[in-house]
C-alpha cells in the first residue's frame, strides 16, 4: 500500500471513530426511554422462556407438543413483567393442569443461533398427589420417563436437562456457529 493509501486509511478510521463518538454523545443525552427503544430496535432480539423439570425418583415428566415432533418439558414464554420462576409454574399449570413449585436454584440456557434464552428450574408437586392431564390444545400427550430411557427429546428439552444437571458449572451457552435444531 502506498503512503498516501495508509494516510487516507488512517484518516477514514479517525473520521469513523469521531463519528461514533458523536453518536454516543447524542445517545447519552437521549431520555432513558428513548435510549431503550433505540437499543431494542438495533440490538438482537431473543425469546425468553422458562421450563420446569419435575422428577419422581429417576423419572421425569415430559409432554409432547401437538405442533412439534418430539418430547419436551412443561414450560413456555414469559409474559411481560413476569419472573421466570413464576412463568415456569404457570406454564406447568396451563399445559398439564398440575401445581408445582420451584424447589431449587435454576440455571440458564442461551441458544444463540435461534436467539433463545430458557430459564430451567427443578420443581416438585404441590400437595400429596399429582395427576397430570392434557390441559391445553398445545399438548398431545404426556408421560413419565426414566432418565435412562428418554424418548426422542426436543433440542431445548435436551439442553435444559443437561444444563440443570451441570448448573454448578454456570449457564449453558450453545454456539451460534452450530446450527440449532430448535425449530425441528
Amino acid at each position: 500500500m502506498s503512503t498516501s493509501g495508509r494516510v487516507m486509511g488512517r484518516w477514514v478510521h479517525r473520521s469513523r471513530r469521531a463519528g461514533y463518538r458523536s453518536l454516543l454523545e447524542v445517545f447519552r443525552r437521549l431520555p432513558v426511554s428513548l435510549r431503550r427503544s433505540v437499543v431494542r430496535f438495533v440490538g438482537p432480539s431473543y425469546t425468553v422462556g422458562a421450563l420446569v423439570v419435575v422428577k419422581d425418583g429417576n423419572r421425569v415428566l415430559l409432554m409432547r407438543p401437538s405442533y412439534r415432533k418430539g418430547w419436551g418439558l412443561p414450560g413456555g414464554m414469559l409474559q411481560r413483567g413476569e419472573s421466570p420462576a413464576t412463568a415456569a409454574v404457570r406454564e406447568a399449570a396451563e399445559e398439564l393442569g398440575i401445581q408445582v413449585e420451584v424447589c431449587g436454584p435454576g440455571t440458564l440456557v442461551l441458544d444463540a443461533g435461534p436467539r433463545r434464552i430458557d430459564f430451567v428450574y427443578p420443581a416438585q408437586p404441590v400437595g400429596e398427589r399429582m395427576r397430570p392431564r392434557k390441559a391445553s390444545v398445545e399438548v398431545s400427550e404426556w408421560g413419565w420417563f426414566g432418565m435412562d430411557a428418554l424418548p426422542d427429546l426436543l433440542p431445548e428439552a435436551r439442553s435444559a436437562l443437561d444444563a440443570l444437571e451441570r448448573r454448578a458449572d454456570g449457564p449453558v451457552v450453545l454456539s451460534a456457529d452450530t446450527p440449532s435444531e430448535w425449530l425441528v
